[in-house]
């Protein structure tokens, strides 16, 4: 079964962070630079928030398309649902499907280890079912020949 410590493993460990007292324009400007969907909002070493482009899209809803002078912390998620490196693939698809989630954090106890998207998801599982494919198809290719018959026919 395909776990999340394989995905990260494979996405790799950067991290983009920000911090709850980041204005939302600075917030909006790094997530452009950097083309993220995503920073994880954390204080005094620990995971505060999430910040999505869900939420700015409805920050700037409602403000008239403007960032004004609001802080990170006043427009994130500040209850986003993580996993653990241990948790398998399909319990992150349920999650990411349950909660309309498409970025969730990895956390090893306090520690946070990466960010699962709903793209490196689908990637994965497009690699997973490639992988097998490939096995199915070696193991047909190379199907022992049926010796029963072969032998049936000498008596």
């Amino acid at each position: 079964m395909l776990k999340v410590n394989e995905i990260l493993r494979v996405k790799g460990h950067t991290l983009y962070t920000g911090t709850p007292d980041m204005p939302v324009r600075e917030a909006i400007a790094t997530m452009s630079q950097l083309d993220i969907g995503s920073l994880v909002i954390m204080e005094h070493g620990h995971l505060t928030g999430m910040l999505t482009f869900r939420e700015i899209m409805n920050h700037l809803s409602a403000h008239d398309g403007q960032a004004g002078d609001y802080s990170v912390r006043s427009i994130m998620d500040d209850a986003p649902v993580s996993v653990t490196p241990n948790t398998d693939a399909y319990e992150v698809q349920r999650l990411m499907l349950d909660r309309h989630a498409r970025y969730i954090p990895v956390m090893d106890g306090p520690t946070l280890m990466g960010v699962i998207s709903f793209y490196d998801m689908a990637r994965a599982i497009v690699e997973a079912q490639q992988f097998e494919n490939d096995m199915l198809k070696a193991y047909i290719r190379d199907w022992p020949a049926d010796t029963s018959e072969s032998s049936a026919g000498k008596a």
